[in-house]
């Protein structure tokens, strides 16, 4: 079987190689090419990734290119993982945004919007060429950015084999494991609303129901990124919210945190990934793989530890220490998106059925959402696909946020597949994060005159 992922050049290649080759003989996979447009990137962190990838598992066939339709012949399986615009334009989305005191987050509001004008446009035409030369029943899963917004445009053009993935619920479930010394497979969830505003409502641990439990430990404020919250917040919810929510329960924090900065999210990791690249330009992965190895990783930890500390101002790492050359091939779990893939590779290849948190229509389960709403939700994984659990009715609270925010997607998504400016600022304008209709209308003026090369022009 053929795995392809686009993206391949991106600076999470080598992780998602090392969890490919591990697990490409239980999943049948015999033959991965990593494609990326940038012949650059592709050739170093591609050029790492392979590397790591023929150490593991040298059976494995394992190509990089810069080739789209060499990469989706006769593919299996599709994961996407792209940065349309690169670090320069998630500045821009920053910068932008913050410009009228609104926080500028890649995958939320303003900034997300912006990333959804570029990452929808490219995995359209990327999806409608796997449809003319992969496997016919090839599976996508969706890691771009927005990921919830682009998995609902690319649902809503008929692409029924795209399925959302996102590590952002796993990163609290592996600390919570981590804390109370556990499995993460001894952890059994419900999870629902929509990608990066998700809740959990009930979370058992070896069948037990400890949703309550946990939220009235207080170390889980200290040791997991619950620190974000505060307590009484949580216990008014009733509920663990994803940490992006944050940028809605703190959001003028969030906003005076970021300016109280020297620099933006995005312009940490530009600094971050431009140092990473200028030692490593001039390396050759064959021959100095163990030197690029250790560069990648000492700037890989950076990008880890800085996670989400600029905009709660917070000096807690995300990550306790540099991630090391043993710790790469040693480290169990942490798959991330990666794992998220596999594993609905593995239900699928092998009938084992297992729960996970995808980007899937609602088909009724969320009660007052659409059927084909995108919604971010616990599935039941096996041969025959996903199977979203049933939420039913949720309180208000989560609910009309849920809401507020579905609708600025679906508008949104209207407003990028016809070009169209007006639903594009009915979009930001209810959107919770912006709620302006004069803020709206000049963003939507300045990311469509900075991103005509991307969008075209729009009426």
């Amino acid at each position: 079987m053929k795995l392809a992922v686009l993206g391949g050049g991106g600076v999470r290649s080598p992780f998602l190689a090392k969890y490919i080759a591990n697990k490409a003989e239980k999943l049948k996979i015999d033959s991965v090419i990593f494609m990326d447009d940038n012949s650059d990137k592709i050739r170093i962190y591609g050029g790492i990734a392979k590397k790591a990838a023929s150490i593991i598992n040298p059976k494995l066939k394992f190509e990089i290119t810069t080739d789209v339709k060499e990469t989706l012949k006769d593919a299996d399986f599709i994961i996407t993982s792209l940065r349309v615009g690169g670090d320069e334009s998630r500045v821009t989305d920053e910068r932008t945004a913050l410009k009228y005191g609104i926080v500028g987050q890649e995958t939320t509001g303003a900034g997300g919007f912006a990333m959804a004008l570029r990452s929808i446009n490219a995995l359209i035409k990327y999806c409608s060429m796997a449809k003319e030369y992969s496997k016919p029943d090839v599976k996508i899963f969706n890691f771009t950015n927005p990921s919830g917004l682009v998995t609902q445009a690319l649902r809503s053009l008929g692409f029924d084999n795209v399925y959302g993935i996102c590590d952002g619920p796993y990163g609290f479930l592996k600390e919570l494991a981590s804390y109370l010394n556990i499995n993460l497979d001894d952890i059994s969830v419900e999870c629902f609303g929509l990608n990066h505003l998700s809740w959990f409502r009930s979370i058992k641990i070896k069948g037990q129901e400890k949703i309550n439990e946990i939220i009235e430990d207080d170390r889980i404020y200290e040791k997991t990124e619950m620190h974000l919250f505060e307590k009484k917040l949580v216990r008014s919810l009733n509920m663990i919210p994803n940490a992006y929510l944050y940028y809605y329960y703190y959001r003028e924090k969030a906003v005076d945190n970021i300016l109280k900065s020297q620099y933006t999210r995005g312009e940490t990791i530009r600094e971050i990934n431009k140092n990473m690249y200028r030692e490593l330009s001039t390396l050759n992965p064959e021959k100095d793989f163990e030197k690029m190895l250790g560069i990648f990783l000492k700037y890989y930890s950076q990008r880890e530890k800085s996670y989400m500390n600029i905009e709660s101002g917070s000096n807690k790492p995300h990550i306790e220490k540099e991630i090391t050359w043993q710790d790469f091939f040693d480290m169990q779990g942490g798959e991330g998106y990666a794992g998220i893939a596999l594993g609905f590779i593995d239900a699928i290849v092998n009938d084992s059925k297992k729960e996970m948190i995808l980007s899937v229509p609602n088909n009724g389960m969320i009660e007052g959402l659409k059927d084909d709403d995108v919604v971010e939700i616990t599935c039941s994984v096996d041969k025959n696909g996903a199977n979203p659990v049933y939420i039913g009715e949720v309180p208000e609270i989560q609910m009309s946020l849920i809401r507020q925010v579905k609708l600025y997607e679906r508008l949104a998504v209207e407003a990028i597949i016809e070009k169209n400016k007006e639903k594009a600022v009915q979009a930001l304008m209810i959107h919770p994060l912006v709620n302006s209709y004069s803020i709206a209308s000049n963003l939507i003026e300045e990311y469509l005159n900075e991103y005509i090369d991307f969008v075209g022009a729009w009426r």
